[in-house]
């Protein structure tokens, strides 16, 4: 039987009230599930959720399925000052429980956004691959965006095979969005091939 869990259970540890109501969203029988482990959700600090919306809801398409003010501790995560407001918003698209992103805005106090726009990568940054079949048409949307630094026009990668199997053909391009965190958009081109791995 499956359990309903709320949001403000989900929420991240540091938040110690919102502001608005929460949402049930259904959680996985865990006694169903062959690992015990799932890549829940990527939240990414920002410094203007609304500006940020315009890349993740309006071009590639996320669901808004929660919005509020959160109260942050400054200790559990260890960012920005006790007791500061923040503004936390999550979105989904075709999987209700795996695969969502958060976008977390510091208000009162705010967070400094970076100086400069990025234009590189290293350890301890992360790569949000995201598959589109619309790939042209999102990175088209994307590179129009203000603050998008598209790093590579959409054109065709190719990854060597799974043990014994043709190589696998994605349509990508890459980009650092308004906040500094990097992003491939990509379409399998050969879906029979890929899903024979």
């Amino acid at each position: 039987m499956k359990r309903l869990l709320t949001l403000s259970a989900l929420m991240l540890a540091a938040c110690s009230q919102t502001d608005a109501p929460t949402a049930n969203v259904e959680a996985p029988d865990a006694a169903t599930q062959e690992f015990a482990t799932d890549l829940r959700r990527t939240s990414l600090i920002v410094s203007d959720i609304d500006e940020s919306l315009k890349l993740y809801r309006d071009v590639l398409g996320f669901e808004v399925n929660y919005d509020a003010e959160v109260t942050m501790s400054g200790v559990a995560l260890p960012a920005g000052e006790p007791g500061a407001k923040a503004r936390l918003v999550l979105m989904g698209t075709n999987d209700s429980w795996v695969g969502w992103i958060g976008l977390l805005q510091w208000l009162d106090p705010e967070i400094d956004a970076p100086a400069a726009p990025r234009t590189r990568m290293g350890i301890g940054d992360a790569i949000l691959v995201f598959n589109t079949e619309l790939v042209d048409e999102h990175c088209d949307a994307a590179a129009g965006l203000p603050g998008i630094n598209m790093t590579a026009p959409a054109s065709e990668t190719t990854y060597p095979a799974r043990a014994g199997g043709k190589p696998i053909v994605v349509r990508t391009c890459y980009l650092f969005d308004r906040d500094g965190y990097f992003i491939e958009l990509n379409k399998v081109l050969d879906r029979v091939n890929y899903n024979k791995g």
